[in-house]
């Protein structure tokens, strides 16, 4: 949708996927590097998590979709139309592309941890294609438009692909916290950007316009765009921080036998998750 909650729908998706990582993967990391402190994470409760997880994903995608294609004015799945012998309201059909490709990789996510004879990397190989699709998709998006419009888009396009490469990464270092955090770190970016976008673009409530082509604009978008990185990088220690708070203090009060019968009972699942 070319207007503001257009840009708005699709950054609340990646905010919450970027904080809901920022407590998921540092949980799964201080847990597996503390097992003398606490052993929460065992690999059925895993299996579980990313299953919501990709059911969360596919649902998101599917109301991005059905958003863009019966929105007020929208194409109404309709590609072609015939009495003006034009395409029809492409740009609904792009951001439904993207959409579509998210539902992909949410069912991925759904099968692979459902069917232990499915390469369980597919998940994050799917995920780097859609987060590339999209990537590819916005490249084409803006061209002919006006100045801050491209430059906006272009920045957005770093968070993009830059996403895309460290979800590659992860198919062959899965597990890796850096590469984990590093992604956690662009959704976020990726998510303020696209509200950021559609303040700039579709100011609501009736604000004063962006001079579109202005460089001084150009100039301070691109600081803004570093601004939201740094909040990104915050978000993140702050999650980091309180996580690592609650395995240190929180968890150390649970019964040592009753930790020695989870170890127990969960040390198969454990090993095969590590190999």
């Amino acid at each position: 949708m070319g207007n503001f909650k257009g840009h708005a729908l699709p950054g609340s998706f990646f905010l919450l996927f970027g904080i809901w990582w920022s407590v998921k993967y540092p949980m799964r990391y201080l847990c597996k590097k503390n097992k003398n402190v606490c052993y929460v994470a065992s690999m059925s409760v895993h299996r579980r998590i990313d299953i919501i997880e990709g059911i969360v994903k596919a649902i998101f995608a599917l109301i991005g979709m059905l958003s863009e294609q019966f929105v007020t004015g929208g194409p109404g799945l309709k590609l072609y139309n015939n009495e003006e012998n034009d395409w029809n309201h492409l740009s609904n059909w792009q951001h439904s592309t993207m959409y579509f490709f998210y539902g992909i990789s949410g069912m991925v996510d759904i099968i692979v941890h459902t069917i232990p004879a499915i390469p369980i990397a597919l998940d994050r190989l799917m995920l780097a294609i859609a987060v590339f699709a999209e990537g590819f998709l916005f490249y084409y998006h803006v061209h002919g438009r006006e100045m801050l419009d491209i430059h906006v888009h272009t920045l957005l396009l770093v968070a993009v692909f830059g996403g895309s490469i460290s979800i590659f990464l992860e198919v062959f270092l899965r597990g890796n916290i850096v590469l984990e955090l590093l992604r956690t770190s662009l959704c976020i970016l990726q998510g303020s950007w696209f509200w950021q976008i559609g303040f700039i673009l579709y100011p609501p409530n009736g604000r004063t316009q962006w001079q579109l082509d202005n460089r001084d604009n150009m100039m301070f978008v691109t600081m803004c765009y570093c601004w939201h990185y740094m909040v990104a990088l915050l978000i993140m220690a702050i999650s980091y921080a309180i996580v690592s708070w609650v395995i240190h203090t929180k968890l150390k009060r649970i019964d040592p036998l009753e930790m020695g019968l989870l170890k127990s009972s969960d040390q198969a699942q454990e090993t095969e998750e590590e190999l």
